[in-house]
């Protein structure tokens, strides 16, 4: 208890509320602004962090990255161009809600069930670390493997329309994540003498083309869909959030827990948890033809788990000092910096640190819904823009955000190449979520399959003798086989 009411001291005092709402709109703006990632706005925060002291030191970063993840859904559900990876997985349900008229139910959606989302891992987070992180240090490269594959199978659902067009779809992205020296050969593939394709082809540049570049492609074509009809302004955010919530709690629950179990495994983080969410609401919807037309269910599940997969990934950080993404991998320098060195010891012998930690995570989540709120009412004003002005300024931020992941020109080229392959793509009733799917899954894929080989000496028995590797793998394999048995099946019968 002593510790508990040293901690509130420690948090609540004028300066460190102060940088935690600095913090907050800095993670605003961020994370608004297409290719600027959480990641991003967290590195840029650490040499702030050098003068300042522990407690408003880490209640910057956890303010800021939650913030971020929010953000990013404002111009994916205003302008289909997600402002962050985490917020990939449902632009295209947003958008389609904001062109019906729907956008302040989106937005609304986002808002509360990313704080819920937040305030879920939190709980978590304070009630369960030690063996939740027990549990994720027990995953080798064999359970990363079949963890990959389920999210390669989430290809098949979140793509509209043809399944093989989605699966084509899939190895398009699996392709484009094998360029470069990116793999566990260290051999350049597919780079055709091109120094630059030799660093692989990023996530973030490729993102933004596909989805906003090749909006743009279609606009200055004059085959942009007619907006005649869309929403040009957001009425109020707080309309139907009781009835959100009584009627869609199971969907919020279940990628709440998606979002602590798969943030809490290392090197998995946000991005994955909202695609395999979306899936699952998918999946298991009784109105799964909804999907891609602008329903609110997906969003919901999806934007729940991305924002608790941010409390997940400081379980292994926290107990063992192991970063469960990238945000978390930055804090854990910061932590050391600041002598709060992670470990199981730092509940013993400094809890109340700890404490302080899980009261910025509750105030920065609490603090989510009106600075939301202000930032969602600030937006609006891109909707009365006129697309001749709108375009070219959205353009404009898809160059600087492309630009800034390396500093490279290079990664304007990216944002273009893939502006026109998602043009192109889309023209053809081709999907291009599981692309972006594959891009992000495919590195970890490869990695882990080469590694467990190694491991096991070329057998493939190696995947199924651990437990928990044994039990994804009869999972995965029967979520594969089955559907195509019942198939066979059926046309037999016919």
């Amino acid at each position: 208890m002593d510790a508990i009411l040293l901690a509130s001291q420690m948090v609540f005092q004028p300066q460190v509320l102060l940088t935690i709402i600095m913090a907050a709109l800095f993670g605003l703006f961020v994370g608004a602004v297409p290719g600027l990632t959480a990641t991003m706005a967290t590195a840029l925060l650490v040499p702030i962090t050098f003068f300042m002291e522990p407690v408003p030191a880490i209640g910057a970063i956890v303010t800021c990255s939650a913030m971020a993840i929010f953000a990013g859904d404002i111009p994916g559900t205003l302008l289909r161009i997600p402002g962050t990876p985490a917020s990939a997985a449902y632009t295209d349900e947003a958008y389609a809600m904001t062109r019906k008229g729907k956008g302040e139910l989106a937005l609304g959606a986002n808002l509360l069930f990313s704080a819920l989302g937040g305030l879920f891992g939190t709980a978590i987070l304070i009630v369960a670390a030690p063996s939740l992180a027990e549990v994720a240090l027990r995953f080798s490269s064999f359970e990363y493997f079949w963890l990959a594959c389920l999210g390669l199978t989430c290809a098949t659902v979140v793509g509209t329309g043809s399944t093989v067009k989605g699966l084509v779809s899939l190895l398009i992205g699996l392709f484009v994540a094998t360029i470069g020296l990116n793999n566990p050969a260290g051999v350049p593939r597919f780079t055709f003498g091109n120094v630059d394709l030799l660093g692989g082809i990023d996530f973030i540049p490729a993102m933004i083309g596909l989805f906003a570049v090749s909006e743009i492609f279609r606009y200055v074509l004059g085959m942009a869909p007619d907006l005649d009809g869309a929403q040009t302004r957001v009425g109020n955010l707080f309309t139907g959030w009781g009835r959100l919530m009584k009627q869609y709690w199971r969907q919020s629950i279940r990628g709440n827990m998606i979002g602590i179990s798969i943030g809490a495994l290392p090197g998995a983080g946000a991005d994955i948890a909202s695609w395999v969410s979306y899936a699952v609401s998918k999946r298991f919807s009784r109105t799964p033809e909804k999907f891609g037309t602008g329903h609110v269910e997906g969003i919901i599940e999806s934007t729940s788990s991305n924002n608790a997969a941010l409390g997940g990934a400081w379980v292994p950080a926290l107990v063992f000092g192991i970063p469960g993404d990238s945000i978390t991998a930055i804090v854990i320098g910061v932590l050391y910096l600041k002598g709060m060195n992670p470990g199981p010891t730092i509940f013993i012998n400094n809890p109340q640190d700890i404490y302080a930690v899980f009261l910025i995570f509750i105030l920065a989540n609490i603090f989510m819904v009106p600075a939301g709120w202000a930032a969602i009412k600030s937006a609006r004003v891109l909707m009365r823009v006129p697309r001749n002005v709108l375009m070219p300024t959205i353009l404009m931020f898809c160059v600087v955000g492309s630009f800034a992941i390396n500093n490279s020109a290079f990664g304007i080229t990216v944002m273009l190449v893939f502006g026109l392959l998602g043009f192109v793509m889309e023209e053809n009733g081709f999907p291009i979520a599981p692309t972006i799917l594959g891009i992000v899954l495919g590195p970890m894929l490869e990695e882990n399959f080469v590694t467990s080989m190694i491991k096991s000496g070329g057998s493939f028995a190696g995947f199924f003798e651990r437990p928990i590797s044994g039990t994804l793998g009869v999972i995965t394999l029967a979520i594969w086989v089955v559907p195509l048995v019942l198939f066979v099946w059926r046309k037999t019968r016919s």
